[in-house]
């Protein structure tokens, strides 16, 4: 039957008996499900075209509409902690076609939602895919439609959403959504997800819970800030210019100020130093512009190897004197942390440095650095780059994240499934060809978030580290973070199973098929952890390891300490076929599903050991091991928060009498936000700003003392009792690292933007122990903003320190970091209009300020002036190349 003559009947019969109000609804629903239905018809199964078509057309926009959980938030899940986005879909043309869906990443997974045409699932990890229901009716021309979504934990930064939207549709090539892909602005250098919609609201966006006291901190409050700290004018160009970052131990500079010229260079006299022990130093004294050669005009610089085994490896001494200068040091290391001493006494530009003579050595014998090139990768020359500044500044230790769920970054010549499949992610459902495009990750395979490292460039890597006497520590993350080399080892099994291969399918292979568990990591995945039942699951650790090791050896740094990773291990195998037969037969004792984790590690710390390499993993997985079946030398990184009573793990370890290297996320998480800020980019889960200072403010050696400044990640006051575990008297930390994970972290200028310039209040942390420091107790204590251990004395003398720091890092060292191509960042500027006039202020002084009144030009600021538009204002990086965010100026008092 027609269908309008459908509806005109019923129209017609209900006339007859009298229309009411509601009658009339009921023929205009009738009638709109009749239209719904003619224009169903009309929809036609999705070409390459219409795909084509979507991915350029459809304009997407995201926006998070509270954090406040209501009662339909799953109250199972996160204690009911949910946040609620809409997601608009806007075409530019209209759409006809029908069975396509969007992939895309949500870090959060999605609980429920609410759509009349669209509907959400979560498939695995952060990927998600919306699909039609049958109600859909296709897009008019400029036509809204919207899907709201309920997802787990909170959302509090512009940084959050993921980019690259997917749209795909069966028989098609899947596409990225033009509208979700991120752009770079041309004045920061740092990246803008256009379809994410500006947080307005500081009580449904900004905060994570009713008890959330934390600020968000405008242009007024950091104006405030600013003024606070360096409104006592109290550093002097000199200090400035004999200002050596890293603090030595000892330092004495001339009476009266005197200099010593060295616009002519040096001269230089290696005496009994190796020319490959100070190359790279050298190099960068003549970045700096000062020649080093063999000009008998020029001021003699004279080396020396004085060996002393009371001193600690990289202990040396400098003198710099009217008649030249002289370096000496316990070891090649001592000199050449001597030459960057020298290195940091010069101004760019200037062509003198002060008469000093230095007595130093490191605090800490471990100062690292942590970089994740496996969730987004990160290139061979960022790395170079990185290991210049991180010898710049005397940190020894990078840790190289090569393995993690999202990626494998390392070749393994005889397993090239790893790179081949776990170094890309595009666009495979079956993963056969790569990863799933985690992360927001795209459909390019060949994008900058994916690669890996040859051997040829691994080893490039690690003879640039040993010019600069930094080892490199490999981590390839295991059992747990692990989905990447378990996926590449299937699709191995998969080739050879092709070819009857069987011995060789199976040779490697990570996963138990019949594993029937269901389990979600701490990222969601379902499928990220190797079987530790498996044999093939240490032959696969034996393989890779020697490998691993014969790079190593061949580029002239032995591999002597690998991180297993060892963490995040969430109830996986416990209906794995191969470990229930495991735990029912085995003779090493495990008579517990939960005790397999603890046993692989030991296990592969065994491994290792045989292999004459020492272990290291985190915290939370090395705790669970037994000692005594354990290698007498463990690195353990202790990465649990303070104000979660983190410090009572680490001195568990530290009385295990192992290594324990200070990973804090409080202070030491580089990819957190710099300030509480939602266009500041970074994760948050246990700082919401962590910026310069309050890594220059970190006392390593007395965790719990924070408790007396610090506020927990709601901005709260928190206790920290050590009565508890205290640590054994005599004990001490191996050092500490800082840490940049790189979840959403995708290009080299972003890592660069969240690590500089907080890695210079890393290296002054982790060479030098500050006189203001509170020692500690190792009676135990408990501290809280009632105690009083950090005296407003040891306050007023770190103000006054950090002062010397950020403005010699203004006057000094950014324009170190700027000849070395580093995107540090570059702060907010902090302003105000008071009485009709803009005050501005900036963290670092030295930085340019520039303002904006209204729609005119940007203008140099130099002191306040007078305003009667809108003010925005950005600081000015030393070069006049780069600009800071720009931020709009409050009006009002601060």
């Amino acid at each position: 039957m027609n269908k309008n003559f459908l509806v005109l009947s019923v129209i017609a019969t209900l006339s007859i008996v009298g229309c009411n109000e509601a009658v009339q609804n009921e023929v205009l629903q009738v009638n709109e499900s009749v239209q719904e239905s003619e224009r169903l018809i009309a929809l036609h199964s999705a070409t390459q075209t219409d795909i084509d078509d979507i991915a350029k057309n459809l304009d997407v926009s995201y926006q998070v509409v509270t954090n406040v959980p209501s009662e339909k938030c799953d109250k199972e899940i996160a204690n009911g902690a949910c946040f609620e986005v809409e997601l608009t879909f806007k075409a530019q043309q209209g759409i006809d076609a029908k069975d396509w869906s969007i992939y895309f990443s949500q870090i959060a997974p999605i609980q429920s939602f609410e759509s009349k045409e669209f509907e959400v699932k979560h498939i695995n990890g952060d990927m998600h895919q919306i699909t039609l229901q049958n109600s859909y009716s296709g897009f008019k021309k400029a036509e809204s439609k919207t899907l709201l979504f309920r997802a787990m934990f909170w959302s509090l930064s512009e940084s959050d959403p993921m980019p690259n939207y997917i749209v795909e549709a069966p028989n098609t090539k899947a596409q990225v959504i033009e509208s979700t892909k991120a752009v770079i602005d041309t004045d920061t250098g740092l990246e803008i997800l256009p379809h994410v919609i500006a947080f307005t609201d500081k009580e449904k966006q900004f905060k994570r819970s009713a008890n959330d006291k934390t600020q968000w901190l405008n242009s007024a409050g950091l104006y405030k800030r600013n003024d606070a700290m360096f409104s006592a004018a109290d550093v002097s160009d000199t200090q400035v210019s004999q200002t050596i970052i890293p603090t030595p131990k000892e330092v004495i500079f001339d009476s009266n100020n005197a200099v010593v010229d060295i616009s002519n260079g040096f001269n230089l006299m290696l005496g009994n130093v190796k020319q490959s022990d100070v190359d790279a130093a050298l190099s960068r004294l003549v970045l700096l512009s000062v020649n080093v050669g063999s000009d008998k005009q020029a001021l003699p610089l004279k080396l020396a190897i004085e060996s002393d085994e009371n001193k600690a490896i990289g202990s040396y001494q400098l003198s710099v004197t009217s008649t030249g200068v002289i370096v000496t040091g316990v070891d090649g290391n001592g000199v050449f942390n001597g030459l960057q001493s020298l290195a940091a006494l010069v101004e760019v530009g200037k062509g003198t440095i002060p008469i000093v003579e230095v007595v130093d050595e490191p605090h800490y014998s471990f100062r690292g650095m942590l970089v994740d090139v496996a969730r987004n990768f990160h290139s061979k020359a960022f790395i170079l780059n990185l290991l210049e500044q991180m010898a710049a500044y005397k940190l020894n230790k990078l840790h190289l994240h090569l393995g993690d769920d999202e990626g494998w970054r390392l070749e393994i010549p005889s397993l090239p499934e790893l790179t081949d499949i776990g170094s890309k992610r595009c666009f495979d459902t079956q993963e056969q060809t790569c990863l799933m495009p985690q992360l927001g990750a795209g459909v390019d395979p060949s994008s900058k978030v994916n690669g890996y490292y040859s051997v040829a460039d691994y080893q490039e890597i690690l003879q640039a580290a040993t010019a600069r006497h930094i080892q490199v520590i490999p981590s390839l993350d295991m059992p747990g973070h692990s989905r990447s080399s378990v996926k590449a080892m299937t699709a191995r099994f998969n080739k050879f199973q092709q070819t009857e291969e069987e011995l060789k399918a199976k040779q490697y292979l990570l996963d138990d098929f019949n594993d029937t568990t269901k389990y979600s990591s701490v990222q969601f995945y379902s499928d990220n952890t190797i079987n530790v039942c498996l044999e093939s699951s240490y032959d696969f650790v034996i393989e890779v390891m020697s490998q691993v090791k014969a790079m190593h050896a061949e580029a002239g740094q032995p591999l002597t300490r690998y991180h297993i990773g060892a963490d995040e291990t969430a109830g996986a195998w416990v209906d794995s076929p191969a470990c229930k037969a495991f735990v029912a037969n085995n003779d090493k004792g495990i008579t517990d599903m939960k005790e397999l984790g603890a046993y692989f590690i030991e296990r592969v710390a065994g491994i290792l050991s045989d292999l004459d390499i020492e272990t290291a993993g985190w915290s939370d997985g090395m705790e669970h091991t037994r000692k005594e079946n354990m290698p007498a030398i463990v690195q353990a990184n202790a990465w649990d928060a303070l104000f979660w009573s983190g410090h009572d793990k680490v001195h568990t370890l530290v009385n295990r009498d192992w290594q324990v290297v200070v990973s804090s996320p409080d202070a030491l998480y580089f990819d957190f936000p710099y300030e509480a800020d939602p266009k500041e980019h970074g994760y948050y889960w246990a700082s919401r700003h962590t910026n310069t200072e309050k890594v220059f403010q970190f006392m390593p050696d007395n965790l719990p003392v924070h408790a007396e400044f610090w506020l927990d990640r709601e901005g709260n006051p928190y206790e920290a009792d050590d009565s508890k575990i205290p640590m054994k008297s005599g004990t001490s930390f191996l050092g500490v690292q800082g840490q940049l994970w790189s979840e959403n972290t995708r290009s080299d200028d972003m890592v660069e933007h969240k690590v500089f310039p907080r890695l210079l209040a890393l290296a002054e942390r982790a060479w030098h122990f500050a006189d203001w420091a509170v020692p500690y107790n190792y009676e135990g204590a408990k501290y809280s903003q009632q105690t009083r251990t950090f005296t407003q004395e040891k306050q007023q003398a770190r103000d006054k320190q950090w002062r010397l720091f950020a403005t010699t890092l203004g006057h000094k060292e950014f324009a170190k970091l700027e000849l070395a191509n580093i995107d540090y960042r570059l702060p907010t500027v902090g302003a105000i209009v008071k009485a009709g006039k803009l005050h501005a202020n900036v963290a670092f002084p030295g930085l340019a300020i520039e303002f904006q009144e209204g729609e005119g030009k940007w203008q140099l600021y130099q002191e306040p002036i007078a305003v009667k538009d809108k003010v925005k204002v950005r600081s000015v990086s030393v070069n006049g190349q780069r600009r800071s965010r720009t931020v709009d100026v409050i009006t009002s008092k601060p």
